[in-house]
This record gives C-alpha cells, sequence and structure tokens, in this order.
C-alpha cells in the first residue's frame, strides 16, 4: 500500500535538497554581484568632465544595450531617489548554508561530523564546536581588522592565511575529514557574510545617513569597507572549492586535507590575482597560472599520500554507538547486511575491487556489519527507496533485496520522527 504521507527520511531528504537548492542559487547570486562589481571598480577610468567627486567611469554594453556608470569614491553631493542595496545575496547565502550544515551535519552527525577514532563526542557537544568556532572565529578576525594590523592590509591578509590554516587543522582533529573541509569553509563565509552585515552595510549607512542630513561624509568609512571587500574578493573561490569537496573523497579524506586547504587558498589568491590585474589594464599576469598549476599538483600529490581511514581490521572490531546498535539489532539487520556487503562492498571498500574504482565513492565504507549499521540512512535512501546505488545496478541488485532494506530499515523506526 502506498503510504499517503512520504515518511520521516524522504521529507527530511528533500528538505535538504530544496535548501540545497536555495543555497547555491544564493550563492551564484553573491558571487557573480562580487566578482562584477570588483571588476567594475579595477576598470573604472578617469576622464574628463567627470562631475565633482566622481572617481571614475566605465562604458559597458550588454543585452542590446549601452551603460554608462560612474562611481563616487565616498558619495555624490546629492542623494539619488533610487539607491540599490547589494546584501539580500550575501545574506541568504549564509543562512541557506547555515541551515543545511543543520540539515546534513547536526542531524546526521554520527555518521558526517563526529569522528570517534579522533575525539569521543556527544552529538551536543559536536554541534556546540561546529557553531561556537564560527563565532569566535569571526570575533577574532573581526579584532585583527580592528588593530593597526588594517593599516597593513598584506600583514593583514598573511596572519588571516595563517589563521585559516590553524583552523583546518584543528577541525580535522576534532570531525571527520569530509566535516573538517566543510566546516573550514562555513568559517571562511561566516566572515565574508559578517563583513557584509556588520561591517560594509553599517559603514554605508552612515555616509548616506550623513549625505541625507547636509553632512560631508568621512571617507574613512569607505576605507574600512574597501579593506573588507578585498578579503571576500581573494576568499570566494576556495570557499566554493571547500563546499563542493564533500564529493570528493580525495579531498577530504587525506589526512593532510588541512594542508590542500591551505594550497586551495593561496590558488585563489593567484586566480584572483590575475583578474584583478587583468580588469585594472595593468597588464595579463600569466605567471599566476603557472604557480596555479604548481599548486594544484601539490594538491594531488598531497591527496595520494595520505589517505586517512580505519582498517578492516579496526572496522570489525570498532564499537558500535547506541544509534548504530538500534539498526544492528533489528529485525532483518543480518540479511541486509549480507546483501549490502555482497552488492556494494565491491566499491566501498577499503580497498576497491571494482575495476575503475580507486577510493570508496564519498569515503562511505560497507565492508562490515558496523560499516552497514553506521550508513543505514544513506543505504535506504540510496539501495531502498530508490535505485542510484549501486550505479546503473552493475551488481544486479534484485527487487527484493531492495525490499528487505526497507522493512529492516522501517522495522528499527528509522523512518519515523522518533526513530530519527
Amino acid at each position: 500500500m502506498i503510504p499517503l504521507i512520504p515518511d520521516y527520511v524522504v521529507i527530511w531528504e528533500w528538505l535538504a535538497f530544496a535548501i540545497r537548492w536555495l543555497h547555491v542559487i544564493t550563492a551564484i547570486a553573491w558571487i557573480g554581484s562580487s566578482f562584477y562589481f570588483v571588476a567594475l571598480d579595477l576598470g573604472l577610468v578617469k576622464a574628463p568632465g567627470l562631475p565633482a567627486g566622481a572617481h571614475g567611469e566605465e562604458w559597458q554594453v550588454h543585452g542590446g544595450g549601452f551603460y554608462h556608470i560612474q562611481k563616487y569614491l565616498v558619495a555624490p553631493e546629492r542623494m539619488p531617489e533610487h539607491l540599490t542595496w547589494f546584501k539580500w545575496e550575501s545574506y541568504m547565502t549564509w543562512i541557506s548554508g547555515a541551515a543545511l550544515l543543520m540539515v546534513t551535519y547536526w542531524a546526521g552527525a554520527h555518521l558526517f561530523l563526529i569522528d570517534p577514532a579522533k575525539m569521543e563526542l556527544a552529538t551536543w557537544q559536536a554541534i556546540l564546536i561546529s557553531g561556537g568556532s564560527l563565532a569566535i572565529g569571526w570575533l577574532i578576525y573581526d579584532t585583527l581588522c580592528k588593530s593597526k594590523l588594517g593599516e597593513t592590509p598584506t600583514v593583514l591578509m598573511l596572519l588571516l592565511f595563517v589563521a585559516l590554516v590553524v583552523m583546518g587543522w584543528a577541525y580535522n582533529q576534532v570531525f571527520t575529514g569530509r566535516a573538517a573541509l566543510l566546516h573550514l569553509g562555513a568559517f571562511t563565509a561566516t566572515i565574508m557574510t559578517a563583513n557584509v552585515f556588520l561591517v560594509i552595510m553599517p559603514n554605508q549607512r552612515i555616509v548616506v545617513a550623513d549625505l541625507k542630513a547636509g553632512r560631508p561624509a568621512d571617507p574613512k568609512y569607505g576605507k574600512i569597507a574597501k579593506l573588507r571587500s578585498t578579503h571576500n574578493n581573494y576568499l570566494t573561490l576556495p570557499v566554493v572549492f571547500l563546499m563542493l569537496s564533500n564529493h570528493y573523497p580525495l579531498a577530504f579524506a587525506s589526512e593532510y586535507n588541512w594542508l590542500i586547504a591551505a594550497l586551495i587558498f593561496l590558488m585563489g589568491v593567484t586566480i584572483r590575482h590575475f583578474f584583478n590585474t587583468m580588469h585594472a589594464r595593468k597588464g595579463d599576469l600569466w605567471w599566476t597560472w603557472a604557480v596555479t598549476v604548481i599548486l594544484f599538483i601539490g594538491v594531488m600529490w598531497l591527496s595520494s599520500i595520505g589517505l586517512n581511514q580505519d582498517t578492516l581490521e579496526e572496522a570489525e572490531t570498532r564499537a558500535m554507538t547506541p544509534a548504530e546498535q538500534r539498526f544492528a539489532d533489528a529485525a532483518g539487520f543480518d540479511e541486509v547486511s549480507d546483501i549490502i556487503m555482497g552488492r556494494c562492498a565491491m566499491c566501498h571498500a577499503r580497498e576497491p575491487g571494482y575495476e575503475g574504482i580507486h577510493h570508496a565513492p564519498k569515503g562511505v565504507m560497507l565492508e562490515t556489519p558496523q560499516d552497514v549499521a553506521r550508513a543505514a540512512r544513506e543505504i535506504y535512501v540510496q539501495a531502498g527507496l530508490t535505485n542510484a546505488m549501486p550505479p546503473a545496478n552493475v551488481s544486479f541488485m534484485e527487487p527484493e533485496e531492495r525490499a528487505r532494506v526497507i522493512r529492516w530499515f522501517r522495522a528499527a523506526g528509522g523512518a519515523s520522527l522518533a526513530g530519527m
């Protein structure tokens, strides 16, 4: 009988999909507007006949029309009636990202967030570290920017790089490799959005208020906002990489994933430096691409020498968590465990035996009963409710076997709100 209302896992999966969809859309909007305005700002030309206070202008063509853009370094003499603010792209990217973090990593802490081999944590402890580190990171960064270091942008940027590397290392000592890189991305994205919400926008509002009141605008507010905007510009590409990294075990499953992240941050600098220089009409610095390639080779090398995973013997003797034990004790577990290990373990193994597969997809292992119990929800969705796994059903998983997966998972209470 087909249920009138989808079970809890189905609803939860679609919720996660919807939030991820929103996150991608808003991120595209934010990154697009950010890159556009950086390129616009760098390409401004000082031309004769500019209005008083104008810093430069640029003519652009798009969509069959011509656009004449002028920038005022501080503010125009008169406040225009129509003023467009660019802020919600940033805010909604962070809000949707935070929601996705909660839905995926906090709700699935036993699988995606907590690594007992690194640190024995209760779910609430892992969530506290997860959320708390984002807030503390912003406070430290903001304090550095407001110190005298703000007057030496290059030194400040180097300190920010060191702080990000240290945070990457620290996250990897606590969380799974997958969660470590994701949290480093969230840590960086929090800094970027807080820059917009707590510094750039308030400073712009001060300038607007002064202009409306007939007071001269203080240029220091624009200078402060410019520093934070520059940081955001150089951090954008690494954040995108870190958000995508959870799909690639070679990035997150390496014991050197924090060093991989460090090289990616440097790649973000070299790539943006090329485009920033080009947009400023100061030449094409092709050497930056050579440096980028060398850094990427370093990334590939680190990933090949540092895969971090437990051995088969360790997996077989690992004690199950209470959540895992519930699935192991449910009716049908032994049958399902044999099915999954028989149909899926040729790829999802510490040493995959399927031709062309060198690392377990997404780092998910399915070689032992402990592995199966830990990945219960993913097995239910990927190989029970849907035919997503095995891909193209290469191991010929039978419909009755998928039905057994569903019955076992539901017998454990996993498809109900109480069971999750």
